[in-house]
């Protein structure tokens, strides 16, 4: 598997698929998930990452998945959903943990598994990220996964507004959820 992806991305994304999966299993260690599982889907999260545009529409058309228009509109998903589309139909991955982790690593979603929040998480905390705040986003990481994705949020969708760009409507929902969470109510 490692062969593979390394044939697939660039020197930069293959070494960042590395430490995603690092974090991944140290997140995984520390919230009780599956290290091993959580170490697999970190190394795939981002498979289709350097795939073209072509290749990534291809896989998403022979999966059958047809893109929503906030999702056509925003090409840096696409390697997201491409990328759940290949393990599963061309690597031959059954487990759907795995698959919806890779799917959503990009945009979240509400009510995330256990496996999901923590590939998400990884993909900020990776060692080789340097952007204002990842401190503060491994200190909490380490202390409440929730926290931590709320941080991701708060960070994340603003900077999209500020550069006029689409924000996911699973992104907004995961959003919602943990507000609701964090005011005493159910999730969506």
């Amino acid at each position: 598997m490692v062969t593979l992806i390394k044939s697939r991305l660039d020197d930069y994304r293959f070494n960042h698929s590395l430490n995603v999966a690092d974090s991944a299993r140290e997140l995984a260690l520390r919230y009780g998930g599956d290290a091993d599982k959580a170490y697999t889907a970190g190394l795939l999260h981002d498979v289709m990452k350097n795939a073209s545009e072509e290749e990534q529409l291809g896989v998403l058309s022979e999966a059958g998945i047809e893109l929503m228009p906030v999702e056509k509109a925003n090409k840096k998903l696409w390697h997201a959903m491409a990328g759940a589309a290949y393990i599963k139909f061309v690597m031959g991955i059954d487990d759907r943990e795995i698959i919806r982790a890779v799917r959503y690593h990009t945009t979240g979603r509400a009510e995330m598994s256990l496996l999901e929040k923590i590939v998400y998480l990884a993909d900020y905390i990776s060692a080789e990220r340097n952007y204002n705040g990842v401190e503060d986003m491994r200190r909490l990481c380490e202390k409440d996964m929730d926290s931590a994705i709320e941080y991701a949020l708060v960070f994340g969708i603003p900077d999209l507004v500020s550069k006029g760009q689409i924000i996911h409507p699973d992104s907004i929902d995961l959003y919602n959820e943990i507000i609701i969470k964090k005011q005493g109510g159910n999730s969506l």
